[in-house]
């Protein structure tokens, strides 16, 4: 029995029940595999499943607002990846009839669309033979044939790459990109793989060589910058003061309570108002702390906090921000802690 065969063997007794495997849809297998960027499996599902009830087709996403796109994806962070999904949505309705085309090349030339991507929709939605390489996938092989480079340099990725494809079998190749992820979800996991539950231990060199704890090599990551903010909650009768971030950057367009990013020893009693009075035209006096939080992402932690404002008077709001009806609270796509804060505040 091949690795492929012994592989495909174990995934048909041990395939997780996901909802994007209900059938092999190009959308579907797209919009799955971007949410699954950075994000655990777990997470994703109840996404998924209110994403495919407000846009089951690609056709729906195609003609739906970035706002409403950036809404339902809120909570899921990386939001580069819904814009890009819904550019990517609408070039194929421009330029492919509103299909998905069937081979990783065109597939990688749509918005957002990287190498693995491409492999996973050519493979599961048109069983085209096409690896499908994430982090996951890079660990299982460098386990299995006990490469000791850097899995994050181009030359071991290629390396690696060329291995799967000697794999992968001509009949079922989604199944085995399938598998793979699924393996190295449930067994061969980082630091200390499940051996003794793995499908593929005859295979594996570092098993033999009992090496599988300290595979794969990767550079040690860097820690986030940690960035101490305050933010004013600033309420007008039934409404708020919230501000639209800039159109690139982090968060770019979402929107969120005005902010400052603080310098270190420096008051936010001062610094906050001034930035509202001279980005938004609005009088305030700062008040007591409402809600604290820190916030991770990939390259820097927000430490925010929230203060009570009180609004004594201001002029016309510029056009990226807005008064919000408390009851309309859920109708933005917020910034990250912004939301937890709104959360917890305006329930």
């Amino acid at each position: 029995m091949t690795l492929a065969s012994q592989l495909l063997t174990w995934y048909y007794e041990n395939a997780r029940d996901l909802p994007w495997r209900q059938n092999n849809d190009a959308y579907k297998v797209w919009v799955s595999e971007i949410m699954l960027q950075q994000t655990r499996v777990e997470a994703v599902k109840n996404y998924y499943t209110r994403w495919m009830e407000r846009f089951p087709t690609l056709d729906t996403l195609a003609r739906s607002s970035e706002q409403e796109v950036l809404t339902y994806w809120q909570g899921l962070g990386y939001y580069s990846r819904a814009r890009n999904l819904l550019l990517g949505v609408r070039e194929v309705c421009a330029r492919y009839d509103g299909k998905v085309p069937d081979n990783a090349a065109e597939i990688l030339r749509l918005p957002g669309v990287g190498e693995y991507t491409a492999g996973a929709i050519a493979s599961i939605a048109y069983n085209r033979p096409v690896p499908a390489v994430d982090g996951n996938v890079l660990r299982i092989f460098s386990r299995l044939f006990c490469i000791e480079d850097d899995i994050t340099k181009q030359g071991t990725k290629r390396k690696i790459h060329g291995l799967i494809q000697n794999c992968m079998p001509k009949e079922q190749p989604g199944n085995f990109n399938q598998a793979l992820m699924d393996l190295g979800s449930a067994i061969c996991i980082p630091g200390h793989p499940r051996c003794s539950l793995c499908p593929l231990t005859k295979y594996c060199e570092a098993y033999a060589r009992e090496v599988q704890d300290v595979l794969p090599v990767r550079p040690p990551r860097k820690q986030p910058l940690h960035v101490t903010l305050a933010s004013g909650i600033v309420k007008n009768g039934e409404s708020l003061l919230v501000r639209q971030r800039p159109s690139t950057g982090l968060l770019a367009k979402m929107w969120e309570f005005p902010s400052i990013e603080l310098e270190k020893n420096s008051a936010p009693s001062a610094m906050l108002p001034a930035l509202i009075k001279a980005d938004l035209a609005q009088e305030i006096v700062l008040g007591q702390k409402l809600f604290h939080c820190i916030h991770t992402f990939s390259h820097r932690k927000w430490d925010i906090t929230f203060f009570d404002c009180r609004w004594l008077d201001g002029g016309a709001l510029p056009p990226f921000a807005r008064w919000l009806p408390i009851s309309e609270i859920t109708s933005l796509p917020w910034a990250g802690p912004h939301l937890k804060a709104a959360a917890a505040l305006f329930k």
